[in-house]
């Protein structure tokens, strides 16, 4: 049975799983093999400024560059000159780099991909250079819409977002919260900009710092103990394609098994008869509960007054 629309796993009909599959086929020697992105959607998107140069801003032009998307004009301003030139070779001839951050905002979607504690410094840089046909797009957790206005002398074109990796290959799991006062004509076109990276299920506010820590950071629990696996797989004397096809299905047929199944989640852990690592869960749950606890509590302070 397919997964439900909006749930953990990505909707697939049945065309896509067997291209898809056709692909994991055609995998050779790679655990980071690409797969077939699907349908590319043509469409003029508007200009673009990232105020803050790092790692999501990377991965989300990426996957842009590779629809075939990106708008004639990407501003990215960062002071870190060391990041010009990785993100500049996405598209040299359409992202242009600055260390001021007012260039990027005169764009017609800015977005915000800054770190919490300097949030009041741009804002106080940027509120006089944002159109009011603008939209911000803001990545930075902890921040309100109504405190970010307050901090932009009172724009409010503004939407919250809290990316993830996944993005880059367009299977990110982004959540998103609109301000109220963009007409439907801008969520729409937002939208059609935002499928490029994967789903952006529309959530309460006050809920985003929580996906913050369990989709935005998510995939970082797990990533270096799949490569661990990928490692001993290789020590056991298979070989590394082998491996990560091997992985990569038990790992989808994991998830589809806790999540789509009619099974209780007891159930679903009485159907392995051995566990290895039994004598070591409480001490790996007490180190994600007592760590990403802490981590949301931070989060969920005020990041301004």
């Amino acid at each position: 049975m397919p997964p439900k629309k909006g749930g953990i796993l990505y909707p697939m009909e049945n065309g896509k799983r067997r291209e898809e599959a056709g692909n994991r086929r055609q995998e050779t020697g790679k655990c980071n093999q690409k797969i077939n992105s699907g349908r590319r959607i043509s469409m003029a998107f508007k200009t673009m400024g990232f105020i803050g140069g790092g790692r999501v801003t990377a991965f989300l032009l990426t996957r842009l560059k590779e629809r075939g998307v990106l708008p004639e004009k990407v501003v990215v301003a960062d002071p870190n000159s060391a990041r010009e030139a990785i993100l500049t070779r996405i598209d040299p001839q359409k992202i242009r780099w600055t260390s001021d951050n007012t260039e990027a905002a005169g764009a017609e979607w800015v977005f915000l991909a800054v770190h919490p504690p300097v949030v009041i410094e741009v804002a106080q840089a940027i509120q006089k250079v944002l159109s009011p046909q603008s939209v911000l797009i803001s990545f930075v957790p902890t921040i309100s819409i109504e405190q970010l206005s307050g901090l932009l002398n009172g724009f409010n074109r503004i939407v919250r977002m809290i990316p993830n990796a996944p993005s880059v290959i367009g299977k990110g799991y982004n959540p998103v919260f609109y301000s109220p006062l963009l007409s439907v004509e801008d969520r729409k076109l937002l939208e059609s900009l935002f499928v490029h990276w994967g789903e952006t299920p529309e959530v309460p506010e006050p809920h985003l710092e929580a996906y913050a820590i369990l989709t935005g950071m998510g995939p970082t629990y797990f990533w270096f103990q799949w490569l661990s696996l990928v490692s001993l797989g290789q020590r056991f004397g298979l070989e590394k394609t082998d491996v990560c096809r091997g992985l990569a299905g038990m790992l989808h047929g994991a998830v589809a098994t806790l999540f789509e199944s009619k099974l209780s989640e007891q159930e679903v852990l009485d159907l392995i008869p051995a566990y290895p690592l039994k004598k070591d869960e409480e001490t790996l749950i007490r180190i994600f509960e007592e760590r990403l606890s802490s981590l949301y509590e931070k989060l969920r302070r005020p990041s301004v007054s």
